[in-house]
């Protein structure tokens, strides 16, 4: 008798499909919630620079160059234009006050000298003959004046005894009339030349004064013209040491001409070209340092020249204490320029990941994986040695320093 044979549901190859299935379903799993789906390269380590991030003391300063100058100068412009008749000191030579540089010669200015002292001279003698007039004028009004009251003098008496006559009836109306018409005559006459000497006597003063100070400044200008054949004997302001343009005997030098300089040579200062770029952060009183013959010197920003040429600045730096010994003028230093002061930061060391990424991100270096991961950060000022980190890192951390221009735009570098 036939049996029926029951199926069985849970064969070996029910199992296996089923099996399979779950893996499947969670291979999918895997790889959408917990498989690293970030887009990698595989790096050669040595063809990469790693760097360490350390803690340590961020000083901002910029490295600049300068070129040494005397402390002061004074440029040598010629007053008056000439040929040079002699060369009395040479370019080089150390120089006092008052010795004598070049000697000129000038024969038309020497003609145009005397023609203006004659002028002047002219002048001058023409106003001294004004005052003379002036003089003579106001003699001739004060005799007038003495003629009247004379006359007044010799008249008021007989005015008086014959009034007293006339009252008397001793003398007639005639006689007594004459006398003062004769009398109030000369006392009306000395009233008004008396008033018109008062009135020519006080533009008399006012014209002398006029007279007196044309005349003081007609003679300051007769000594000042006096004078201007000295220029042609050209002569050191200071005492330094100095400096001309090639020159020779006989050469022709124009009025205003710089011809040459004196340096004092017991101060120096340096002349320092900075990149436009720092120019809202550098100011005057600013240090910096360099080091000459061994041996290290301060400088401090004494004046700033905000003029920009070619993307430069200029700015002059004084020594704080002693100048060194043997420093030349035109030597080049190079000068380690702060810009602020010294603090504690997390620094990263430069590279050229900077010019990639603007100092956004960088690779981190996973030691126990072998990878390097991008990460996210945000850098403060910068100096030549290190980067100042604001965030994104912490000290002893290590970073891909090198360019970042052939990771394309992948997100973890396996190291090989």
């Amino acid at each position: 008798m036939d049996r029926k044979i029951k199926k069985k549901t849970w064969t070996p190859k029910f199992i296996a499909m089923i099996a399979g299935g779950i893996l499947l379903v969670s291979f999918i799993v895997y790889q959408l919630v917990f498989a690293d789906s970030r887009s990698t390269m595989n790096v050669n380590m040595e063809r990469v620079t790693i760097a360490t991030v350390k803690e340590g003391e961020f000083t901002d300063y910029i490295p600049v160059s300068g070129n040494i100058e005397p402390g002061e100068t004074f440029f040598l412009d010629a007053l008056e234009g000439g040929n040079i008749q002699r060369i009395v000191r040479e370019s080089g030579s150390f120089v006092d006050a008052g010795d004598t540089i070049l000697l000129l010669n000038n024969s038309k200015l020497q003609l145009e000298v005397m023609e203006r002292e004659s002028g002047l001279y002219f002048q001058i003698n023409n106003l001294r003959q004004v005052r003379l007039q002036l003089d003579q004028n106001d003699l001739s009004q004060q005799a007038q004046l003495a003629e009247i009251d004379y006359q007044i003098s010799l008249l008021k008496p007989q005015y008086e005894r014959f009034k007293e006559l006339h009252d008397k009836k001793l003398v007639s109306d005639r006689e007594f009339e004459e006398v003062k018409e004769q009398y109030e005559y000369n006392v009306k006459r000395r009233r008004l030349t008396y008033e018109a000497y008062r009135n020519d006597s006080i533009s008399r003063a006012s014209q002398k004064k006029q007279l007196s100070d044309s005349e003081r400044r007609m003679n300051q200008s007769l000594d000042g013209v006096g004078h201007i054949l000295d220029n042609l004997a050209v002569r050191a302001p200071i005492t330094g040491q100095l400096s001309t343009e090639q020159l020779e005997v006989g050469q022709s030098i124009s009025p205003g001409q710089r011809y040459g300089q004196i340096d004092i040579l017991d101060k120096f200062k340096v002349r320092v070209q900075i990149d436009e770029l720092y120019l809202p952060r550098v100011y005057t009183g600013l240090k910096g340092t360099f080091n000459f013959s061994g041996s290290g010197y301060e400088l401090e920003i004494g004046k700033i020249y905000p003029n920009v040429t070619a993307g430069r600045f200029e700015v002059d730096m004084f020594f704080t204490d002693q100048v060194p010994s043997g420093i030349r003028r035109g030597q080049t230093v190079r000068i380690r320029l702060e810009l602020g002061e010294s603090e504690q930061a997390v620094l990263l060391p430069t590279g050229g990941f900077y010019k990639d990424t603007g100092g956004n991100w960088v690779f981190v270096v996973n030691q126990s994986t072998g990878k390097a991961e991008r990460r996210n950060i945000r850098l403060g000022r910068k100096n030549p040695e290190f980067y100042e980190v604001i965030e994104g890192l912490q000290a002893g951390e290590k970073v891909i320093v090198s360019g970042y221009e052939n990771f394309g735009k992948n997100e973890v570098l396996n190291l090989k």
